[in-house]
């Protein structure tokens, strides 16, 4: 057979050629199992939805919505036996190997409030929300707690009532963890002090005398924060 040309037949090679294509066709239409679980719920092919609520405007990927991996700088939450994670104002549970997009549990809570969230203004009293959950800050176990709801919540406003916040400047270079105890101990001096707790509604007090009362709070407030350096307006 040496120096023979073995001839492949036209038709032969054509036919080759067509079964290779369609099979990269099938191929890149099926995704792999990983892309099509993090894909998230059909409808939108991004998985995201966009919270425009109290004029919030952010996106946050759906519930049901399943990672391979956890994004970075995720807390760890455990709530009652079970881990929870917390990211960016989204809440994950484990699902076999992968991570899912979950409404949190009521009474869960954390440290901080994630980025760009939103403080609503009902009945007096502050909630801060963000991607569909609502909190409220609970200066004994100093976290953010996920609550229910509150009633009348479409009647919230995101201006905050007249002389309600208190805004401290560190002039002394005081870091973020110590700003954060001299927030809370100063809160906590000044509810001593006037009876009146902001993170409760109408202060806990008599609704007659709340306005009274919180401007004598915030005027302790001030006063504690300016003591430890800082510029209070």
């Amino acid at each position: 057979m040496n120096g023979e040309r073995i001839m492949s037949h036209p038709l032969s090679n054509r036919r080759v050629l067509g079964l290779l294509a369609a099979a990269a066709c099938a191929c890149a239409l099926l995704p792999s199992a990983a892309t099509a679980a993090e894909r998230g719920p059909p409808g939108d092919p991004r998985g995201y939805s966009y919270d425009r609520r109290f004029e919030h405007d952010h996106y946050y990927p759906r519930r049901g919505y399943a990672l391979g991996a956890l994004p970075r700088g995720y807390y760890s939450v455990p709530w009652r036996g079970s881990p929870y994670y917390f990211n960016g104002g989204v809440w994950y549970r484990p699902y076999g190997p992968r991570y899912m997009v979950i409404e949190p549990p009521l009474g869960i809570g954390i440290p901080a409030l994630p980025f760009g969230y939103t403080t609503v203004w009902i009945g007096g009293t502050p909630y801060y929300y963000a991607n569909g959950t609502y909190y409220m800050w609970h200066p004994d176990e100093r976290e953010y707690v996920v609550t229910a709801p509150p009633p009348n919540a479409d009647s919230g406003t995101t201006a905050a009532p007249a002389n309600e916040e208190v805004f401290a400047y560190p002039k002394n270079g005081q870091s973020d963890a110590q700003q954060s105890t001299d927030r809370y101990e100063c809160h906590d001096w000044a509810r001593g002090q006037t009876g009146f707790d902001p993170t409760v509604p109408l202060g806990g007090v008599d609704a007659a005398q709340a306005a009274a009362r919180r401007a004598e709070y915030l005027r302790a407030q001030k006063a504690c924060l300016e003591g430890r350096g800082y510029t209070v307006r």
